[in-house]
């Protein structure tokens, strides 16, 4: 009977270490509502008027978000300056002199600290300013979950290595993807966000020069502010999207279709492969799009947050408290 009843404290005690696991491991859109029940409105105090200056900026919070949750899941390692015993992300290859945006969120989290001190994460203020981001240029609204808290550590090699960068084939887009969870769906409505935002030279210059997949009449007008010669105006910028760079919608795909992907990893979403019905299909519907793109941002959103006891709720998004 002893050993019966060991046995049975033993399951019990199991049983509510791993409710008490998923318990906090779990993200809720009401995760703020008694303690800083002003975030939202903190939050586009200070994200809508920087966006209004200057609309890339949207752009540039929806890609820090993907590199942030890519590298060691949405913990705002992204966010982090270098520092003794740190090095950060920033200067990864993905990151360095392209990443931008970083001053609009320090303003955000500085909103936010005015009016509930110490309860909202950088990773959580990230989530957020990418769905209003999106939201401003056009695009579609979701229930961000938040409940995130923020890392204490950074992977300069996580970014090296789990960023898609813009060479990638469309095996590769889909193996980097599916690292993260994340399905050839969830990939090619993902990579639609590139509908808004700039590119420099440096990463599309071989695709405009060398790939065949290209309109030829698009590649000369993109060569016009790009030089052959490696190193030449290497930061000169072209949009994304030939047509809107600053609304969010589906013209993105119907550049592909028509060989105008500014990326080689764009053109390879519609390049005879797996992907291009899926091309096709945003094309023709912009809500299905909209549709594919939110279900991968609240996946993607969802890429093993720090919760919990784990992690910390930083003052400083750029340094460790």
């Amino acid at each position: 009977m002893a050993a019966r009843a060991i046995v049975v404290l033993w399951l019990i005690l199991a049983l509510v270490a791993i409710a008490s696991g998923g318990a906090s491991a779990q993200l809720s859109s009401g995760f703020y509502s008694r303690s800083c029940p002003g975030m939202l409105k903190a939050v586009r105090s200070a994200l809508h008027p920087a966006i209004a200056r200057e609309r890339r900026v949207g752009a540039s919070i929806v890609r820090l978000f993907f590199h942030d949750c890519f590298v060691q899941g949405c913990d705002a390692s992204l966010l982090l300056d270098d520092a003794p015993g740190l090095r950060g992300e920033k200067n990864a290859t993905p990151n360095k002199n392209s990443a931008r945006g970083f001053e609009v969120i320090d303003a955000v989290k500085a909103a936010v600290e005015g009016c509930c001190p110490g309860v909202v994460s950088c990773a959580d203020i990230l989530a957020i300013a990418a769905e209003e981001s999106v939201v401003f240029l056009g695009g579609p609204s979701w229930e961000v979950k938040m409940g995130r808290r923020d890392s204490t550590t950074a992977s300069f090699n996580g970014a090296e290595n789990n960023i898609p960068p813009p060479t990638s084939g469309l095996a590769n887009l889909t193996s980097l993807f599916a690292a993260q969870g994340l399905s050839q769906k969830d990939m090619v409505a993902l990579s639609g966000a590139h509908t808004i935002g700039l590119a420099r030279c440096t990463n599309f210059r071989d695709h405009i020069y060398n790939d065949t997949n290209i309109d030829a009449g698009f590649a000369r007008s993109r060569q016009s502010g790009c030089p052959h010669a490696t190193g030449s105006r290497d930061n000169n910028l072209a949009p994304l999207d030939l047509q809107t760079l600053t609304v969010f919608e589906n013209n993105y795909y119907k550049n592909l279709v028509q060989k105008r992907g500014l990326l080689h990893s764009d053109q390879e979403l519609f390049n005879g492969g797996a992907a291009d019905a899926l091309v096709r299909e945003y094309v023709g519907s912009q809500s299905a799009f909209f549709q594919d793109f939110v279900e991968g941002m609240i996946k993607m959103g969802d890429i093993t947050p720090l919760t919990g006891s784990n992690g910390q709720i930083r003052m400083n998004c750029r340094r460790i408290n």
